[in-house]
């Protein structure tokens, strides 16, 4: 299977369908409800929700997942049986394969009850029509002329006693969504030396982005919060919150984190943890998605 942990969860649609070819008379049969074995139409949608619900069991790298919802539609005409199944969830990977397997059995289950007077039946196609959800649908890759910098606020990476990693993976991540980082830099995590530097990020160069790492512990030099809320004019809690809940479901120790994110004129300033692996943690959770405030910032709309 593929390992799917480090992805968020987002509404997931599909749509698939599922084509029965059959002889007039069999659709006569339908309509006046003259199938022995019962109303295929009833029983397929049975199958098919029932398939969703389990296409785990029966494709061997589909991973499980909570189902929310199938629905089932049939569509007849003289010599077709059109199946459409809609399946959602909320999680972390696609539901297309349910939606292809709710089709099928769907399918299926109608040959079987009507084989006995149809000899000429035939399944003729099983297709996905749509799917949506997913981090690619809340936030593209975007143009270079979004300009960041990756600010480090390490006393000891900054005294040269350490080698930054932190601040090398938000590079290489925000340079991969087509933001232009146009400044890298260590300093001390000293609140006076933050401020001034924010400031000189927001309000001379006027960056769109500005993403810092470490000082966001309960360490009596973690002064990034206390910077960052000093300089920003406009708070963003849904920001670091995401980040947090994203965490915590992989380790308690996220809770610990006082990292805060906000606007200064048209400059979003966010702050990270500084161990690596809490960095890709919330670079995870965050991107794409958050690059949509700049659109915001701009003045469209949501």
């Amino acid at each position: 299977m593929i390992d799917i942990s480090h992805k968020i969860k987002t509404l997931r649609t599909a749509v698939a369908q599922a084509t029965l070819k059959v002889s007039p008379e069999t659709i006569t049969r339908i309509q006046h409800n003259n199938v022995p074995k019962g109303n295929p139409l009833e029983v397929a949608k049975v199958a098919a929700v029932q398939a969703a619900k389990h296409t785990s069991g029966i494709i061997p790298y589909c991973h499980p997942l909570p189902v929310d919802f199938v629905g089932v539609e049939f569509e007849m005409n003289k010599h077709v049986i059109e199946i459409r199944t809609t399946v959602k969830a909320i999680y972390k990977t696609g539901v297309e394969m349910e939606a292809l397997t709710a089709a099928s059995v769907a399918a299926l289950t109608m040959y079987d009850m009507l084989k006995m007077f149809d000899d000429e039946m035939e399944i003729t196609g099983v297709k996905l029509v749509s799917k949506t959800g997913g981090k690619s649908q809340f936030g593209k890759p975007v143009s270079a002329s979004l300009r960041a910098a990756v600010l480090v606020l390490s006393d000891s990476v900054s005294a040269g006693k350490k080698e930054d990693s932190s601040g090398r993976l938000i590079q290489e991540r925000l340079k991969s969504f087509g933001v232009k980082v146009t400044d890298y830099k260590v300093i001390a995590d000293d609140r006076e030396r933050i401020e001034i530097q924010l400031k000189q990020y927001a309000d001379k160069q006027k960056l769109d982005l500005v993403v810092t790492t470490g000082g966001t512990g309960f360490g009596p030099r973690d002064n990034a919060p206390e910077a960052i809320a000093h300089v920003i004019e406009r708070e963003a809690p849904g920001i670091v919150e995401t980040a947090r809940v994203y965490g915590q479901e992989r380790t308690p120790l996220a809770m610990l984190s006082r990292a805060k994110a906000g606007v200064r004129g048209t400059t979003l300033i966010i702050s990270m943890p500084g161990s690596r692996k809490a960095v890709a943690e919330s670079l995870d959770a965050l991107f794409p998605a958050v690059l949509h405030a700049f659109a915001m910032i701009a003045g469209g709309s949501h």
